[in-house]
């Protein structure tokens, strides 16, 4: 079984489409109750073993990509990319590729790079690691059985985020900082643009309609016979004293089984909505007011705005101009 998350970014802001997968480090032996009897734990790969899987990888994945005609093998045994004049997204995600703009002043042009002293530690290639014609596969990273807070970790840096808030500034220029997290093995530590080509990389990492980003394989799958046997099962709440008496129980005591806005916005942001931001004591809900007119009444009092904001009709994007972003409008207008 195994659980694979699509990443289409990488640590500069490029569209680098990668797979992180989290494989069951072993196999399950199903019983004559068809139930699991035991678990067997499966080698580390091997250097050699890396290699064949990613010749394989390799192979399967051209031949494909050549079959569905998104790529096209010329006579140099060189794969060439066709990308049609109207398909603007496609050439934006071409340029991101290659570290380029397509579009503005510095069309075709790679984005500024700011450089510190290079950093030996970071040229390490050691390790479970194989290479071959761009491609790569790393299999160097595993977490115990007991080593939960190791395999959340893993989980939560193969699902992060395109973009790091807190590594993004402004020159006083005005252009757009992005520091890395690790300087490149030449020294650079970041790119400098401006706020349109920021915009323009991050318009080519967001993904085409209707792709699911995290599939599921063998046990793991939705559909898998097997799945409900080896995932991990909620923990029995204790029996309360009126369960233990033989009463009835009540529907509405039970668990609910999805996680409610306040344990949601604690475990993305951050944010604890139900802690007192002045005596930092637990809050709890004492009235739920549904009543429009109630709640027009308490605003107005509480001198906060009661009608919701005015609705403005869509607009294309500005124009650019000889490098001038907003060329029939002044900033206060926007």
């Amino acid at each position: 079984g195994a659980v694979t998350l699509i990443q289409r970014f990488g640590g500069s802001l490029n569209l680098n489409v990668h797979f992180h997968s989290l494989f069951i480090d072993g196999s399950y032996e199903i019983g004559p109750n068809q139930e699991p009897t035991d678990f067997w734990t499966a080698d580390p790969p091997t250097i050699p073993e890396l290699d064949a899987t990613l010749a394989v990888i390799i192979k399967r994945l051209t031949r494909y990509l050549e079959k569905q005609n998104i790529i096209v093998k010329d006579e140099n045994q060189d794969f060439q990319l066709e990308i049609p004049d109207e398909d603007t997204l496609g050439r934006l995600q071409q340029s991101s590729v290659t570290y380029r703009f397509a579009t503005g002043p510095r069309r075709g042009k790679k984005a500024l790079v700011l450089k510190c002293v290079q950093d030996g530690d970071h040229n390490s290639r050691s390790g479970l690691v194989a290479k071959n014609s761009g491609f790569s596969l790393h299999a160097g990273v595993a977490a115990k059985a007991d080593e939960r807070d190791k395999l959340e970790k893993i989980c939560r840096y193969i699902a992060r985020p395109a973009i790091a808030e807190g590594r993004l500034s402004l020159s006083d220029s005005g252009d757009v900082i992005y520091r890395f997290k690790k300087p490149w093995d030449d020294g650079t530590t970041a790119i400098k643009m401006s706020p349109m080509e920021l915009m323009e990389k991050l318009a080519a990492l967001v993904p085409r309609p209707r792709i699911h980003l995290t599939r599921y394989h063998g046990v793991l799958g939705p559909h898998d016979k097997h799945r409900k046997l080896v995932i991990p099962k909620m923990p029995t709440p204790a029996p309360s004293i009126a369960m233990a008496e033989g009463a009835a129980s009540d529907k509405s005591t039970r668990e609910p089984k999805r996680i409610s806005w306040a344990r949601l916005l604690k475990r993305v942001f951050n944010i604890d909505v139900s802690i007192c931001p002045k005596c930092t004591k637990q809050m709890r809900i004492i009235a739920a007011i549904e009543d429009p007119n109630v709640i027009k009444k308490i605003l107005d009092h509480l001198g906060r705005p009661s009608a919701p904001p005015r609705l403005h009709p869509a607009r294309g994007p500005p124009i650019q101009d000889d490098g001038d972003l907003f060329p029939n409008e002044t900033f206060e207008n926007i």
